[in-house]
């Protein structure tokens, strides 16, 4: 039974496409291959100095929270501390590097499996030693990740394309990978001579993500058509053919077999 611990640096993946990060998602995706959650932190910033001067914001942070500790997390809170430069400046921080950091090594002696959710590079020396101690570790982010730190972990998982990690705020009952829903996912083949091709998204979370192959029966991918003219003006052929490319598109029962086609194809994530 692989014993896991997951760290997530809340604020660099809050300012960088996780902003509304669902923490029961999270957990459910770290424990996916039935692993043993002995460590669930996540580093929150706080500001007392607004908290003082702004009640909803106060309500509204202790309210969240709240709900992450009711998902089983430990909450490690990071003040939100102000500079101020020499032409009079105000900058605001609250840094969980090191926190993070002196946790994931101090746990590592217990852990086989460290998830760490950041796309911070000064993490990279980190990953580095952890692997040294005999841990595995994988990498979530969404945009902004360090390509450094991508190549170290022994995993690197897009989160846009885990199930239900980030909500669609247009489609509050969107029930991921039925006919109707919203997904996303990239593209797998495209034929520029047809104005055609397929994309791939992840139907469910499972133990079998490295099954990328469709046809495989035990994989929890599935393939979807895609007409060039669903695409939006964004969405050209050639940035859909990038493997990092990621689009979000709904799911519509075929007319033609029973499979499903893609409408609607809109970019969410693109190369830099």
């Amino acid at each position: 039974m692989l014993k896991i611990g997951v760290f997530v640096d809340a604020e660099n993946v809050k300012f960088n496409g996780g902003y509304q990060l669902r923490y029961d998602i999270l957990r459910r995706f770290a424990a996916r291959d039935n692993g043993t959650l002995l460590r669930l932190n996540t580093y929150l910033a706080f500001d007392q100095e607004r908290a003082r001067e702004d009640g909803e914001y106060a309500k509204k942070s202790y309210i969240y929270q709240q709900m992450v500790r009711d998902y089983g997390w430990k909450i490690i809170v990071k003040h939100v501390k102000r500079y101020t430069d020499e032409e009079g400046n105000i900058t605001t921080k609250a840094n969980a590097d090191l926190d993070l950091a002196v946790d994931a090594m101090l746990q590592a002696e217990n852990l086989d499996l460290i998830l760490l959710v950041t796309g911070d590079g000064d993490f990279l020396q980190v990953v580095t030693a952890l692997q040294n101690r005999g841990c595995r570790v994988e990498l979530l982010g969404f945009k902004n990740v360090s390509k450094q730190l991508q190549r170290q972990a022994d995993a690197f998982y897009r989160g846009y394309l885990i199930p239900d990690l980030l909500p669609f705020s247009y489609e509050p009952r969107n029930e991921w990978g039925k006919p109707g829903s919203c997904v996303r996912g990239v593209c797998t083949k495209w034929f520029q001579d047809k104005g055609y091709g397929f994309l791939r998204f992840i139907r469910d979370i499972s133990p079998n993500l490295w099954i990328t192959d469709p046809r495989d029966p035990h994989s929890p991918y599935e393939s979807v058509f895609c007409h060039i003219n669903e695409l939006a003006d964004e969405v050209t052929p050639d940035l859909l053919m990038h493997r990092e490319t990621i689009v979000e598109f709904y799911l519509k029962e075929s007319d033609v077999d029973e499979g499903l086609i893609a409408t609607n194809v809109r970019l969410v994530y693109a190369p830099s």
